[in-house]
């Protein structure tokens, strides 16, 4: 990378010390939302939408809590002006929603502009901007700071004009374009040349737009820039301070948070970050990440799967799997340490903690958002341990292995799916554990079992059994339980070495049967273990059947 020295700052700094911010370590309250989906997403879209297709999506948006939302530039074609105009006639704006509108700060625009919201009953915000940066006055416009000054008070100004020829009370929004590029003493003085000319008040604040247009710096840049001016914007009590943060640095997420840190009110973005080039800040990931930290975000993201699919079907974008919160594998333990400790988290939650959520590995409680642990969380390959397979057949099949079997088990769903080169489902998992855990019955196979109470204690097993090829033999054997007579039983008959070292049995409580299932470890005089379960109505049978098949999985 021979050619890094063509690159120089383009940002600036605030000519004093801006880091108050600094001393926060948390957005307490959800700032105003603004989804500029219509607008800055669908601008973005190689194939934007169709007029239907943005009355669904604002509906959506609607449908999620947007309280603003800016509906498009009805002066840059004649479908955004067709959108508008429809949103208007056929009455589909809710009362409680403010549709907002751009246009740059020139006459015939801000006119067309004004055409386009005739009629509008509800609340509207005619949002005006012009280009201020340094790069932008020397190499698009060259004009000097005072003509670009005059630029934005001459558009202010018409935006008051016409509200005021006509009657209404639409709000007014100013973004000095390029804020991210601009000195922030020049944004603070054409900001509040604007606000000079629309003297905001208590019951008609007016919102300053600073965007980060182009992502130029770090993001305690930006939030010290925000801080410049929230301390030196005029009529401060009645200005609605908003940011708009692009993502060209992948920061429009921590831009927005500190910038919210620095005094901002209100932030403008898209789901799920779409957005020309890098995109938009994604307002799904904004609002979530102020959720996990206990702060209810105003926005329903209680169906996230659904919202993800409309989106998806709307725009024509796909939400990448890893996309926080919102994509498809983000819930997804595959590592078996991973999985182990989500388990045993989940089982604290339930457990202990119920109105707390600090499970290992899971910023929040996937069912918040739509999302199943069954399906979204524990998640089985090749990486996989005996945690993750544990969890999914105690879940999904209320069979709850002992330790040392899980870890068996484990191993043979990692050997499957290293096989098979793909993740297994839970119904793979579950039909791979009968196969290598029950009804083994080569090469010991028992024909019968008899079991007498000795007077002196302990109990006397009849049992008849073969190994191999050879004939059923009939044998005596004393233990301390039937399960110790019957493996003593079969010991004496066929020279078998092992120590019967696991027992457990429990009913099965999510079969539909009345079933219990019992699961059986020996120890091998290698010091290694083979397992065997069985299912049944009667504990004793099952627990005998188990043994057969620890004894024929040596």
């Amino acid at each position: 990378m021979m050619n890094s020295s063509k690159y120089k700052k383009q940002y600036y700094m605030p000519p004093e010390e801006c880091m108050d911010w600094v001393r926060k370590d948390a957005v307490e309250k959800a700032p105003v939302w603004c989804s500029v989906d219509l607008r800055d997403g669908n601008q973005a879209l190689v194939i934007p939408m169709d007029l239907d297709t943005k009355i669904d999506f604002f509906k959506m948006l609607v449908e999620v809590g947007f309280k603003e939302i800016e509906v498009g530039f009805p002066a840059a074609s004649e479908t955004e002006y067709i959108f508008l105009r429809r949103l208007i006639e056929e009455d589909l704006i809710p009362e409680d929603v403010t549709i907002q509108v751009l246009t740059q700060a020139r006459e015939h625009i801000i006119r067309k502009t004004f055409d386009a919201l005739k009629g509008c009953k509800s609340n509207a915000i005619v949002h005006v901007y012009n280009s201020t940066s340094f790069a932008q006055r020397q190499q698009v416009f060259k004009k000097e700071k005072d003509e670009i000054l005059q630029i934005a008070v001459e558009g202010a100004k018409l935006l008051k004009e016409l509200t005021e020829a006509e009657g209404a009370s639409y709000r007014f929004e100013y973004s000095p374009e390029s804020f991210t590029g601009t000195e922030p003493e020049f944004s603070l003085e054409v900001c509040n040349a604007v606000l000079d000319v629309w003297q905001p008040t208590a019951d008609r604040k007016a919102i300053i737009n600073l965007p980060s247009t182009v992502q130029l710096s770090m993001p305690h840049v930006y939030a010290s820039q925000i801080e410049y001016m929230h301390k030196h914007l005029k009529y401060r009590e009645n200005v609605v301070l908003s940011l708009h943060p692009h993502n060209d640095r992948g920061c429009g997420v921590a831009d927005a948070e500190m910038g919210l840190l620095a005094g901002a009110d209100r932030v403008e973005g898209t789901l799920f970050g779409n957005g020309e080039r890098t995109g938009n800040v994604d307002v799904v990931t904004l609002g979530m990440n102020l959720y996990m930290q206990g702060v209810d975000p105003k926005l329903n993201f209680n169906d996230m799967p659904s919202i993800a699919a409309r989106y998806e079907e709307f725009t024509g974008m796909s939400i990448d799997p890893r996309s926080p919160f919102s994509g498809a594998l983000v819930f997804a333990a595959f590592s078996g340490s991973h999985q182990d400790a989500i388990a045993k988290g989940m089982k604290w939650h339930d457990e202990v903690e119920k109105d707390r959520w600090t499970v290992p590995y899971l910023p929040i409680d996937p069912k918040d958002i739509g999302r199943s642990y069954d399906a979204d969380v524990i998640r089985i390959n090749s990486q996989s341990g005996k945690g993750g397979v544990g969890y999914v057949l105690e879940t999904n099949y209320g069979l709850v292995l002992p330790k040392k079997m899980r870890e068996a088990m484990g191993y043979a769903a990692k050997d499957l799916s290293d096989h098979l080169h793909k993740e297994l489902k839970p119904e793979e998992i579950f039909s791979l554990f009968k196969e290598k855990f029950e009804n083994i019955e080569t090469p010991l196979a028992i024909n019968g079992v008899h079991f007498r109470q000795l007077q002196e204690g302990g109990i006397e097993a009849e049992v008849n059994s073969r190994y191999g090829g050879e004939d059923y033999v009939k044998t005596f054997a004393v233990g301390n339980g039937r399960l110790n007579a019957v493996s003593n039983a079969l010991k004496k008959a066929h020279g078998l070495q092992y120590d019967l070292t696991t027992y457990q049995e429990h009913a099965l409580t999510g079969s539909s049967s009345s079933d219990a299932i019992a699961y059986v470890g020996i120890t091998l005089p290698d010091g290694s273990h083979a397992w065997g379960a069985a299912e049944d109505p009667d504990i004793i049978r099952a627990s005998i059947d188990a043994l057969v098949t620890a004894i024929n999985n040596r």
